[in-house]
């Protein structure tokens, strides 16, 4: 790999955790009738055999990470937990009616925000809950993000007794200076704790996520904590691209862009985590992502049953996934819809509808058909197609665009199919991008998406 590779292909681009992106679905919103016979047809479809689903974004936060892209909602005040649980059961009962029968939960992911916000005792309840009218799948995927800095004992002790196995802990970065001017509040004292405590409980997998390109973030200091984290060895690494975008998120404008790695600092940030990851023993999974070889995620990647969604990589193949809470996001096959994301808009809609989306997507069948080969290239990286499947003149297209691509080393272009290389997965963004044909009907992305890398 050369830094005029990574320089070449730093272009704005989508995260592809869903096809189509979000800034490109439907101007009209679907029908409340489409959303409920889409999820009825997925459920009946799938639930006896993968099961389904969810995730519970719960957006509170008692401080602003300047940071932060997320949907959040910065609060001292815990009466809050009530009323959101109680949204949430409302919510959850209205999906139960479309049900014919007991729900086989196979995925739970608790996001933010920050989810230990809510006391041990209200998530237990919150959860249960929710338990009470399903069965739990074999080998179920139950994880939730950890902040180091307010997650108890106590949350991972009623999480563990509810079959959660795994979090991801938001590190970040280790250096005190980031950490200060992102209003980041932990320390590697609290991170070395968490991550303890969850092993000597039981919890099988502890994820680290971290982001590079933060302001004050220098070469030096960012690879101290990138030689930290593989000390503590977590089974999973997550190094995600902080995104810039103060026009959506306007706390990131505590710090401007004077205060952010320059773009050749930035790619050096990113190039040195990456070697001294691959170098320490962890497999790279997908885009953004490494993992010990014998954890399950690597697992997954070798004998192709690696999937994604609007929660990551994961190893469950679930085709129903039902968001809960503020800004969630759920997709049913035919069709993705997301709830409203201001609290106080969305305890309305729950009132005045059954169910809280503001806007949404119906897939066409190329949508269909696209989807299908950008997923297969985020998580096989290959993908294969005949001239009669729908949406083959895309590919065809596609492929042109991916030519200088090939030139480059970054794919193999053969009859018919299409495949990674080793070298292409740090593209993988960028080769998704060339097959979508949404992307190239618009005239800028310059303020719709953050760069690849």
């Amino acid at each position: 790999m050369t830094s005029e590779l990574l320089t070449k292909y730093d272009v704005p681009a989508p995260r592809y955790t869903s096809y189509p992106t979000v800034p490109d679905w439907d101007v009209v919103v679907p029908e409340q009738d489409f959303w409920k016979e889409a999820v009825r047809k997925t459920f009946q479809e799938t639930n006896s055999t993968v099961g389904i689903s969810l995730y519970l974004h719960l957006p509170f936060c008692e401080r602003l990470c300047t940071y932060c892209g997320c949907n959040t909602r910065i609060t001292i005040n815990h009466a809050v937990e009530r009323v959101y649980m109680n949204a949430i059961h409302k919510e959850w009962n209205r999906y139960l009616t479309l049900f014919n029968e007991k729900p086989r939960i196979k995925e739970i992911h608790l996001g933010g925000g920050t989810p230990t916000f809510f006391s041990p005792e209200n998530l237990s309840e919150m959860l249960r809950d929710i338990l009470k009218d399903a069965i739990v799948a074999p080998d179920p995927e139950f994880s939730f993000e950890a902040h180091p800095g307010n997650t108890t004992i106590e949350h991972l002790r009623v999480l563990y007794e509810l079959g959660f196995r795994r979090l991801s802990i938001g590190v970040q970065d280790f250096d005190p200076e980031v950490l200060h001017i992102i209003n980041r509040f932990q320390t590697y004292e609290d991170v070395v704790s968490l991550t303890e405590n969850a092993r000597q409980m039981g919890y099988k997998s502890v994820n680290f996520d971290l982001v590079y390109g933060l302001p004050l973030q220098k070469q030096d200091r960012f690879m101290d904590t990138v030689k930290k984290v593989t000390q503590l060895q977590p089974d999973r690494i997550a190094l995600y691209s902080y995104a810039h975008v103060p026009w959506v998120k306007p706390g990131q404008r505590k710090f401007s862009e004077v205060d952010l790695p320059a773009r050749e600092e930035k790619l050096m940030l990113y190039q040195g985590a990456l070697d001294w990851f691959t170098k320490n023993g962890y497999q790279s999974i997908g885009m953004d992502h490494f993992a010990l070889p014998e954890d399950e995620l690597s697992q997954a990647a070798r004998n192709g049953t690696l999937h994604r969604n609007f929660m990551g990589y994961t190893v469950s193949r679930t085709k129903l996934l039902i968001g809960m809470g503020t800004s969630a996001i759920s997709d049913a096959g035919t069709g993705y819809v997301q709830n409203e994301k201001v609290v106080e808009t969305y305890y309305k809609a729950l009132n005045e509808r059954e169910f809280p989306f503001f806007k949404g997507h119906k897939l066409t069948k190329t949508d269909q058909a696209i989807r299908r080969h950008i997923l297969q290239l985020m998580c096989s990286m290959k993908t294969s197609w005949d001239d009669e499947d729908e949406g083959v003149a895309f590919i065809y297209e596609g492929l042109e665009r991916l030519r200088e691509l090939e030139k480059d080393g970054l794919v193999v272009i053969k009859p018919y199919e299409l495949w990674v290389t080793d070298l292409g997965q740090l593209f993988l963004r960028n080769i998704c991008m060339a097959l979508d044909p949404r992307i190239w009907s618009e005239v800028s992305q310059e303020q719709r998406f953050s760069k690849a890398l």
